[in-house]
């Protein structure tokens, strides 16, 4: 009985695995939900083609034109979201949810994303108090 329940456990018992650095859909590897992320950077975020792709920290990333693929393959640190992707709101209490494209700040040349607009307006009447709260929980947060 001991076997058969030692068994069972290793099977579907695992340990929390953790995070990925870069926000993703549980069904894909799309990273900003197929955004084009230098265009958050240009003013005007445009969804990305899917044939016109970057692969970059276990992510695939789209771009709405091959300059811009190009401008990020150069240099992808630049164009990084804060707390890769996730909701910056969520990070501040030290929890992960998705952000949302929808729903972005820029801020000294940082990209952040919200969840929704409700965290997006908590998010902003203290930004300064808590970018402090997620920059300390980030990156240990994906733990």
């Amino acid at each position: 009985m001991k076997q058969i329940f030692l068994i069972f456990a290793l099977l579907f018992v695992s340990p929390a695995l953790a995070a990925d650095p870069i926000s993703t859909s549980w069904r894909n590897d799309i990273a900003v939900s197929g955004w084009d992320i230098v265009s958050f950077f240009q003013g005007e975020p445009v969804k990305g083609e899917k044939e016109i792709v970057h692969e970059f920290m276990g992510a695939e990333w789209r771009f709405a034109s091959e300059a811009n693929r190009d401008l990020f393959s150069i240099n992808p640190s630049v164009f990084l979201p804060e707390y890769g992707g996730y909701c910056a709101w969520a990070v501040a209490h030290d929890k992960l949810a998705r952000g949302n494209p929808e729903h972005w700040a820029m801020l000294d040349g940082k990209l952040d994303f919200n969840f929704n607009g409700r965290t997006k307006r908590l998010w902003n009447e203290d930004r300064s108090f808590w970018l402090s709260k997620s920059d300390r929980n980030w990156p240990q947060v994906l733990d």
